[in-house]
């Protein structure tokens, strides 16, 4: 047991499954739980929570450590109605995909006595919702953190120790950094994603079965992404604003080479530029961040939880 009582606030897939993963585990003495839906509550409380309030402030009563699993818009709120509940000692963390906007939403709310530890898994599904969870997640995935200075080593060292007991890899960074990176990997393609099947609904060149019939092609994959929480996604826009912005404009840089490659028929151009592209793919699989499989195994990884 690493943590006596974890409060998760917010109980759709990443809390579920930390819940999940605490409990195969035994790395959590109690798990209390807090979420604005009375019907999620009920099927926390049901799956994997050991107690579920009412309002956030009871949940983080008595914690040592507090996840904030809610989208990051709603983080200053939460942090605003927990700040004055936290017990001294404890640690606080979250698990948002934009840092900087969270730090500056959360921090000024924790108390003297309270360690804020920001941190993003890079784990997930397309599937939300406090059913969605599974325990094994997070295995061999990466959880970044960016503790801030004056952070107690002892505190981040106790929660390093439990995102790895749960199967994750854990690398620390500063918040600008990761939201660069983050726009890189994440942001950008996920946009770019809900820009194509944007395309295909609103030129409708095709019909609704023929999407569903050809969808085993690259489209399946966009959909699959675009499938993605759309409050969430909507605030991490809004409050990343300035790295999506300055990766969306490289990458309209690399797409009018393409299509000046296309226009003139430089078939070496686009010969290279795939083969050097591919070679990221291959390197992906070979660091164990996914498989060769034709769903990326993600369908089996999800039976076998």
């Amino acid at each position: 047991m690493i943590y006596r009582r974890v409060a998760l606030i917010g109980l759709g897939l990443i809390a579920s499954s930390m819940a999940h993963a605490m409990r195969a585990g035994g790395l959590a003495g109690e798990i209390v739980g807090y979420a604005r839906s009375a019907e999620t509550r009920a099927v926390a409380r049901e799956l994997f929570c050991d107690r579920v309030t009412d309002t956030a402030a009871k949940a983080v009563a008595g914690a040592d450590l507090v996840v904030l699993c809610v989208p990051v818009g709603a983080m200053e709120a939460i942090a605003a109605e927990i700040g004055p509940h936290l017990t001294p000692g404890a640690t606080v963390t979250d698990v948002g995909s934009v840092k900087q906007a969270v730090i500056a939403a959360v921090a000024p709310h924790m108390p003297a006595g309270v360690q804020f530890i920001p941190g993003h898994p890079m784990a997930g599904t397309e599937y939300s919702g406090p059913r969605s969870g599974f325990a094994t997640l997070f295995q061999n995935r990466w959880w970044l953190l960016t503790p801030q200075d004056g952070t107690d080593p002892a505190a981040l060292e106790r929660l390093t120790g439990l995102l790895i007991a749960m199967g994750a890899n854990v690398d620390t960074m500063d918040a600008p950094h990761h939201d660069l990176v983050l726009a890189v990997v994440s942001h950008t393609p996920h946009l770019i994603a809900y820009t194509m099947v944007g395309v295909a609904d609103d030129l409708r060149r095709v019909s609704n079965s023929e999407v569903i019939k050809y969808s085993a092609t690259g489209f399946r994959d966009f959909t699959r992404i675009a499938a993605s929480d759309p409050v969430m996604w909507r605030d991490v826009f809004l409050t990343n604003k300035e790295a999506t912005l300055d990766i969306l404009g490289r990458f309209t840089e690399e797409l009018f080479a393409l299509q000046r490659a296309i226009r003139l028929g430089d078939g070496d151009h686009l010969h290279a530029y795939f083969t050097r592209t591919r070679a990221i793919r291959r390197g992906i699989i070979e660091a164990g961040q996914d498989t060769a499989a034709p769903d990326f195994g993600r369908v089996a990884e999800a039976k076998g939880s």
